[in-house]
């Protein structure tokens, strides 16, 4: 029975991103991601390699310091969390303005994720429950995180990053499109 429910899902999945990358100005799903749908067809899976882009754990970081870049290297100039994540000493907004400037990235509010959201080193398993468990997420439905993921305008800048830096693999369509294929699944996790 799992098994034809894992099928039936990677099934809806497919169908909904293939309807999704045939509509005008839409482009068909990375490769890597069709593998992982292929692959494991989980229907979490997907959203975690968006999760594990470095537009998202640059700042879904463990430690006290943000990172940067594709590379996701620490911090330049160096900075500390502090203890609302906007800033120790100097405060996040005093570089990061409210839009993407010509070196600078910037939008609205910009500030690290919570400790609690910490995302560093872990598996898509993990991943998963972390997100989910709402003592950590703000008290998040799987729906309400869906809502922040695709209408946070902080959140949403990894869709238009500016300068050099690579945004999420996938359009924002594409996104909500995997999140709701998972919410209908009951926000499993693999």
């Amino acid at each position: 029975m799992r098994s034809i429910l894992f099928v039936a899902l990677a099934s809806a999945l497919f169908v909904s991103s293939f309807t999704l990358a045939m509509s005008p100005g839409h482009a068909p799903l990375p490769p890597e991601f069709s593998a992982i749908a292929e692959e494991n067809p989980h229907p979490f899976l997907p959203i975690a390699g968006v999760l594990k882009h470095p537009r998202c754990m640059n700042c879904h970081v463990s430690g006290e310091s943000p990172r940067q870049g594709d590379l996701s290297k620490i911090h330049s100039p160096p900075v500390k969390r502090g203890p609302d994540g906007r800033g120790q000493g100097m405060k996040c907004t005093s570089c990061h303005r409210v839009k993407n400037g010509p070196v600078i990235p910037g939008a609205p509010d910009w500030h690290l994720a919570p400790l609690s959201m910490a995302w560093e080193g872990l598996n898509e398993s993990d991943l998963c429950r972390t997100l989910t468990d709402q003592t950590k997420n703000g008290g998040r439905s799987p729906e309400a995180l869906a809502d922040h993921m695709l209408n946070d305008a902080l959140v949403g800048w990894a869709w238009n990053p500016g300068g050099k830096r690579t945004p999420v693999p996938v359009s924002k369509e594409e996104f909500g499109v995997l999140l709701q294929s998972w919410i209908a699944a009951g926000a499993p996790c693999p």
